[in-house]
């Protein structure tokens, strides 16, 4: 993979749309290839984990609306295939960095749902012990390294874990996942600076929904496509179709094969849209409900499950099957989870290290 290859085009000055558009994949990010490629367990893997997101986020919400989750939620709904897409791509010993609106990373990532509910729930079973809670579910065990609640906090964190890598001459790959409000942060560029001189095995991947907050991504930057800010550092970017779980696993799988070979970071725009809040105070007034709806349409799960039906890779009663799975296994993991014990006052100290 060469920068002409990612930074043609794709990631040309121009100037600023003031309405909201999607990003088309290029010719090259083309899944017709990638239904050929992969295993058929795989994309149906991919569908899997895309459905499971989508139906813990509706729990999640039901169970905020029923008053049994404290605190407040960040929901990703509409934007499953950025982390599934991309997570698909590595080795099972990879690692990851999430954010606040990080629960699809988290089961993308291979997180137990039941022990994912009861983190979410603060149940003393849950990942964290119920410490954590939505913003900061991780599974230490499994890659994933958690949530910085912070905007942009766990970017530097990822290039000192790349780093780490390195030293050890280890050939694992981290993928640093923030949202389009980071990359105005200071530390995004200097963490992208240092990775890129270092040539660190990172990956940065913006899940850009084009929000951040209430701030659309044209308001805050001058600057069409957040790719463009990765030839700052002289390192690959590229800007896809985020809610094209293909087109992300494409260009994500060409950054981790890059980075694993020694030759350092590459920043991925996957440009997708949030269908709810900002969080559950958030009351939309910034944007349209025709906006939302229109987006709406162009729902990840959907598309997908039509990619397959229409190609004869996995039928449209199989592709409902795997729906059924992911809300029962979402359905009873929350059962589960609600059962367990709230978490002790005896060990309320317990991993804290200055009391």
């Amino acid at each position: 993979m060469t920068n002409e290859t990612w930074n043609g085009e794709d990631i040309a000055m121009s100037t600023p749309s003031t309405q909201v558009e999607i990003i088309t994949p290029p010719a090259a990010s083309d899944g017709t290839c990638l239904l050929k490629e992969l295993p058929r367990e795989r994309l149906a893997w991919m569908l899997q984990k895309m459905c499971e997101i989508r139906y813990f986020e509706e729990k999640a919400e039901d169970l905020y609306v029923r008053g049994l989750v404290h605190g407040t939620m960040h929901l990703s709904i509409g934007m499953e295939a950025s982390p599934v897409g991309s997570i698909a791509c590595l080795r099972d010993d990879d690692l990851i960095i999430h954010h606040h609106r990080g629960h699809g990373h988290t089961i993308a990532k291979g997180a137990d749902l039941t022990l994912m509910m009861a983190e979410f729930l603060g149940k003393e079973r849950g990942y964290c012990r119920g410490r954590g809670g939505s913003m900061h579910i991780a599974d230490i065990p499994g890659g994933n390294l958690g949530a910085c609640g912070v905007v942009a906090g766990g970017i530097p964190t990822s290039v000192g874990i790349a780093l780490a890598l390195q030293m050890h001459r280890s050939n694992q790959v981290l993928l640093s996942f923030f949202g389009d409000g980071a990359t105005n942060e200071g530390e995004f560029h200097e963490s992208l600076n240092m990775a890129s001189i270092w040539k660190l095995p990172v990956v940065f991947i913006c899940d850009n929904n084009q929000y951040g907050m209430s701030m659309h991504v044209h308001k805050a930057m001058n600057i069409e496509k957040i790719s463009t800010r990765a030839t700052a550092y002289g390192i690959p970017g590229k800007s896809v179709d985020g809610n094209d779980v293909l087109a992300v696993y494409q260009a994500v799988s060409e950054a981790v094969e890059y980075a694993r070979a020694g030759n350092g970071p590459s920043l991925i725009d996957n440009v997708t849209y949030r269908w709810r809040g900002h969080s559950k105070s958030d009351r939309n007034l910034y944007r349209t409900q025709d906006e939302i709806n229109q987006w709406k349409e162009r729902c990840p799960i959907r598309r997908f499950k039509q990619v397959l039906a229409e190609a004869e890779v996995v039928s449209a009663e199989e592709c409902d099957s795997i729906d059924e799975t992911a809300k029962a296994a979402i359905e009873r993991a929350a059962e589960e989870a609600l059962a367990f014990a709230e978490p002790s006052p005896e060990n309320m100290e317990d991993e804290v290290y200055a009391p």
